[in-house]
């Protein structure tokens, strides 16, 4: 049995990067070190634990069973050592000098960061924001906490990331002002005409939409679904702004977030109508790593938005 002064705490920060990345060279690289002296730190692992911890297989290196189960207990040490290191101060914004990424739909971008953004440049000048595009990021990336924070829609998420919902959101339809559907905007007149579809849900790449798989195009066409109905969609985007603009055309309707149409208020090019029927409402929600959670300038990060999310949830734009 090892004692624990017999034990480098920098040996378990490199097998937790070791048995994420499960490459050597990868490893070394994330903590700025040389490919032989990551080896060497293998090998002392691998002394150290009395197991290989790592073999090379045709499909790269391949933990053992026994690594896979040191994996959860080291990353558990290694968050309470995290915590216990956090400065005993407070985080102090205003003289705060980082970026913090977050990746976030256009809808969150156009609709919450324009004031996240005043505040900031208020509060905490020196934050630098990196906003990425919902396509540009994996749920493996949040986890490893490459990026800071995920703001969308979300079908799913990882059970052990932190979430919470900003807010909620209502539907709309916006549409040209010389559509002549106006003159009897119904269900029936809205299934007849053609449409745009826009969503940008979760992470990570899409693929093509297959226009006859209902259940995967969204809250809109679910709730059409659940009334026997259809609609003919001529466009798919997952671009709110894009959708809006193409909206401009005469025969073209964007059934989206009504948030989003708020931005809209002043062109008088486009009409806001209540959709025929009744959709349920999206939930905008932030999520963030684990391994991040306990940071203090991430904490202050968070409270930010989410303080800001909850005024703006309280606003109502004022009639164009």
């Amino acid at each position: 049995m090892k004692n624990l002064n017999q034990i480098d705490l920098n040996l378990l920060v490199y097998l937790e990067v070791l048995l994420r990345e499960r490459n050597v060279t990868q490893a070394a690289n994330q903590l700025g070190l040389s490919q032989p002296a990551m080896s060497n730190g293998l090998r002392r692992l691998r002394a150290l634990f009395d197991d290989p911890l790592l073999v090379r297989t045709s499909d790269g290196m391949t933990p053992t069973e026994r690594a896979l189960e040191l994996e959860p207990l080291v990353k558990d040490i290694l968050l309470g050592v995290d915590r216990a290191m956090q400065p005993a101060t407070e985080f102090a914004p205003s003289d705060a000098q980082m970026v913090v990424r977050i990746m976030a739909s256009d809808y969150a971008e156009s609709t919450l960061f324009p004031a996240v953004l005043t505040e900031l440049r208020e509060h905490a000048p020196g934050i630098t924001l990196d906003i990425m595009n919902p396509s540009d990021v994996s749920f493996l990336d949040v986890e490893r906490g490459k990026v800071d924070l995920v703001i969308n829609r979300f079908d799913q998420m990882p059970q052990s990331f932190h979430q919470i919902t900003l807010w909620q959101d209502s539907f709309s339809c916006l549409l040209s002002a010389d559509n002549p559907i106006l003159e009897d905007f119904s269900l029936d007149s809205y299934l007849s005409a053609d449409h745009i579809w826009v969503s940008k849900t979760g992470m990570g790449i899409g693929v093509g939409v297959d226009p006859g798989d209902v259940q995967r195009l969204g809250w809109v066409d679910a709730a059409l679904a659940e009334l026997g109905a259809k609609r003919r969609i001529r466009v798919f985007t997952r671009h709110y702004q894009a959708a809006m603009t193409l909206a401009e055309q005469n025969d073209l309707i964007v059934t989206l977030p009504t948030r989003a149409t708020w931005l809209k208020r002043d062109n008088p090019r486009v009409v806001v109508n209540e959709p025929p029927f009744a959709i349920p409402p999206l939930e905008l929600k932030m999520a963030w790593s684990p391994l991040l959670h306990n940071n203090a300038p991430h904490r202050w990060v968070r409270q930010f938005i989410t303080g800001i999310a909850r005024s703006l949830d309280n606003e109502t734009p004022a009639p164009s």
